[in-house]
């Protein structure tokens, strides 16, 4: 396993123990990198206004739409480590 998808997995791990709760964009920003990291682009049809979660998220993963796999890792794993403090 290459070492960057050691450090992706250990930022995975680390996210779910932060000293504090992300702030909603934070959270959204984690998803989308995650997403983008693991699966590649969104696709799909975003969700309708009555979804406002589904919502935000396919929005926010859209944002990232292109980023590279190892791109969005190393962004991952830099925004995990700037926010356990």
């Amino acid at each position: 396993m290459s070492k960057l998808k050691t450090q992706f997995e250990a930022a995975v791990a680390a996210s779910k123990q932060l000293p504090e709760r992300p702030s909603n964009d934070q959270l959204l920003q984690i998803y989308a990198l995650y997403k983008q990291a693991t699966a590649g682009d969104v696709e799909g049809k975003r969700p309708g206004f009555t979804d406002m979660v589904g919502r935000a998220k396919y929005d926010a993963w859209a944002a990232v739409k292109g980023t590279a796999s190892d791109d969005a890792m190393t962004r991952y794993v830099e925004l995990i480590k700037s926010l356990q403090g």
